[in-house]
């Protein structure tokens, strides 16, 4: 049983437009699982099916093994367990201050004032932002109101964290930093599901890949198996990682036999075994 599963999901648009077509998904306790597809494939829509924010017209939602029934109550407790940070993180920023805006999810659960205190300290230290408790989020740079952003949603002890595109309009060193903290947080036990265009990180990150593409779930597994099938990467209208694209030129143009790589450690070894056994190398 995932900590968090889709059955046989369909979603229409209000103007009748299908945009989700028989989704299943399953993400297990602990995994970092990337969804990859094109701009208009779905994504963003079956993000807002995690935790009700959006409602199925078939199929299911299961949160921990039960279907998300839309009333008030299951909702909140809905929430509690998975929470969604957004692409725009100015579409989650609103309050006057950092700590009033990471403070906002825990006094909304009916919290005590030591407990929200607590957690909005926790929160903000877990993402580096703790020296900006008092500044304007209006003020900070695109990757620091991401962190506020991940922050409120950390401060109401979620078990999953949805993000969509979090590395989305951040410099390089910036997006590496985004995802750093993602993989200590998942490291930490919670279960990390992100949405990238950015396929050269997802190797190097996730579990688990789900490539999407009008509407549909058309490939998914390891990143190894996913990134293996290059006809269906480029039938989404994606690419290969860097080094992976490398290596199927190698292979292709230049008949240099080596094995598929996904991240530049494991492309340096197989590189290494195969001169090895044709040439010396230094």
């Amino acid at each position: 049983m995932g900590i968090l599963e889709v059955e046989n999901l369909y979603y229409k648009y209000p103007d009748g437009t299908e945009a989700l077509n028989g989704i299943n998904f399953k993400a297990e306790k602990g995994e970092m699982v990337a969804l990859l597809g094109p701009n208009g494939a779905g994504k963003s829509t079956l993000f807002l099916h995690f935790n009700g924010i959006l409602k199925p017209y078939k199929g299911n939602v299961l949160v921990k093994g039960k279907p998300i029934k839309y009333n008030s109550k299951s909702l909140l407790e809905v929430r509690k367990t998975v929470g969604i940070v957004f692409q725009n993180s100015d579409d989650q920023l609103f309050a006057p201050t950092v700590k009033q805006d990471v403070a906002f999810g825990p006094l909304n659960l009916g919290l005590s004032k030591e407990e929200v205190e607590k957690r909005v300290k926790e929160a903000l230290k877990a993402v580096g932002m703790e020296q900006f408790e008092n500044k304007p989020p209006h003020h900070l740079s695109g990757g620091q109101k991401k962190r506020v952003a991940i922050a409120g949603i950390l401060a109401m002890e979620p078990e999953v964290i949805v993000l969509d595109e979090p590395t989305a309009g951040l410099d390089p060193i910036g997006a590496s930093h985004i995802m750093k903290l993602l993989y200590n947080l998942n490291k930490k036990g919670i279960t990390i599901i992100i949405s990238t265009h950015d396929v050269d990180l997802v190797p190097i990150y996730a579990n688990k890949v789900y490539i999407m593409s009008e509407g549909q779930i058309i490939k998914e597994g390891e990143p190894k198996v996913v990134f293996n099938d290059s006809e269906i990467i480029r039938k989404a209208n994606l690419r290969l990682p860097r080094v992976a694209h490398l290596i199927e030129i190698l292979n292709r143009e230049d008949n240099v036999p080596i094995k598929m790589g996904y991240t530049i450690g494991e492309v340096r070894r197989n590189l290494k075994k195969y001169f090895e056994g044709h040439c010396d190398i230094e």
